[in-house]
C-alpha cells in the first residue's frame, strides 16, 4: 500500500464550520503534489426505527443543492463532543424523539477526497415522542415513513443524501444480523 506523507499546509480559509487547508504532500517517486482538504468537525445521523417498522426521517431545505431533502436527523458535532452524546441531542432536537436504545452502526466518511468528516452512525429504536426543539435557523418537518416507502424512495433515488442511504442500509444488516 502507498501512502503520501504530508510536507506542509496552510489554512486559506476559516469558517463558522468548516476550514479549507492547503497541503503540500510527497506522492509516489518523492514528486510534490498539492491536496486540499475541509476541514470538518464531523457529525452525526441517527436512524430512529418504530417497533412496526417505520422510520422517521425529516423535511429540510438544503442550501447548496436549492432543494427540500428527505434524511435521517442529524447534526454536527462540536470539538471534543462525544458522537454517543450529540446523537441523542439531534435525535430530540429534530424529532422530539427519545430513544430507550441507540446502538453504534459503525462510521462513513461521506467524500474523503476532498473532506475530513467523520459521520457516526447510530440505530435509535424504543422511541418515546416529545416535543421538537430544532436549532434556531434550522427548519424541518418530522415524518413518519414505512420501511418499504423508505427503501424504494432510495432506490428510486428520491432520497440522494449518503448518510441516509448508509444509515438505512446498516440498520437493515445490523437488525438481519
Amino acid at each position: 500500500m502507498y501512502i503520501e506523507k504530508k510536507i506542509s499546509g496552510e489554512i486559506v480559509y476559516q469558517g463558522k464550520i468548516v476550514n479549507v487547508r492547503v497541503d503540500t504532500a510527497e506522492v509516489h517517486g518523492g514528486r510534490h503534489a498539492l491536496r486540499e482538504v475541509v476541514e470538518h468537525p464531523g457529525g452525526v445521523c441517527v436512524v430512529p426505527l418504530e417497533a412496526d417498522g417505520s422510520f422517521w426521517c425529516v423535511r429540510q431545505f438544503r442550501y447548496p443543492f436549492m432543494e427540500e431533502l428527505i434524511e435521517f436527523p442529524a447534526g454536527k458535532l462540536e470539538r471534543g463532543e462525544d458522537p454517543l452524546a450529540c446523537a441523542v441531542r439531534e435525535l430530540k432536537e429534530e424529532t422530539g424523539l427519545t430513544a430507550g436504545r441507540m446502538d453504534y452502526l459503525g462510521t462513513m466518511y461521506p467524500s474523503p477526497g476532498y473532506l475530513d468528516e467523520r459521520i457516526y452512525l447510530y440505530l435509535a429504536t424504543e422511541l418515546t415522542q416529545g416535543e421538537a426543539t430544532p436549532d434556531e435557523g434550522e427548519f424541518l418537518t418530522a415524518e413518519r415513513i414505512s420501511g418499504e416507502r423508505l427503501l424504494a424512495m432510495v432506490m428510486q433515488n428520491e432520497v440522494p443524501d449518503a448518510k441516509t442511504v448508509v444509515g438505512l442500509f446498516r440498520a437493515r444488516a445490523h437488525l438481519e444480523a
